[in-house]
């Protein structure tokens, strides 16, 4: 695993979050792809800017975790990719994360954005996981079905899954340390 994509059903799935903690225990930088999307204030990158900023971080480093969904340029991502981690988690759990960590972060920065847009909640976006949350859940097992011939396909379904398969990479980081 050198060229890793965390992606999920939904926010509110923990990419970010495993991704760090996946980045940490492998000694590979992570990317987020919000922070190359959003740039300050909370205006949106051109999808040629977006385009090109994952393709010139494809270009510099030989090792990558890329966490984010942006169905747009998966392909492109997917391309050069050797792991496709998908995590899942029922859809009321993810409301209650997109909600906890707005509430967490009410008024402060956040890394994954780039540190450049402050914490905000619109009903939009609350509105956009609910009503399409099945129809992504069905378009993410198409997809990762298309993939799995030629990568390492990992499917984590639940807290526990995720929890320890993270925690299994840690553990093995650990112990060829020592």
């Amino acid at each position: 695993m050198q060229r890793i994509m965390v992606i999920g059903v939904s926010a509110g799935a923990g990419k970010s979050t495993f991704a760090a903690r996946l980045g940490k225990a492998l000694d590979i930088d992570v990317f987020h792809l919000d922070a190359f999307f959003w740039k300050p204030g909370w205006v949106e990158a051109s999808m040629e800017e977006f385009t090109q900023s994952q393709q010139e971080m494809i270009k510099n480093h030989s090792s990558w975790i890329v966490e984010g969904n942006y169905t747009a340029t998966f392909d492109l991502r997917a391309e050069k990719a050797d792991t496709i981690i998908y995590l899942e988690l029922p859809l009321r759990v993810c409301l209650y994360r997109v909600i906890k960590r707005w509430l967490t972060n009410l008024g402060n920065r956040r890394p994954d954005l780039g540190g450049e847009c402050t914490e905000r909640m619109e009903w939009a976006f609350l509105e956009f996981i609910i009503t399409t949350y099945r129809a992504r859940k069905k378009a993410m097992k198409k997809r990762l079905d298309f993939y799995q011939e030629d990568k390492l396909v990992v499917r984590l379904k639940g807290k526990r899954a995720i929890e320890y398969f993270i925690q299994e990479i840690e553990r093995a980081k650990s112990s060829s340390a020592s």
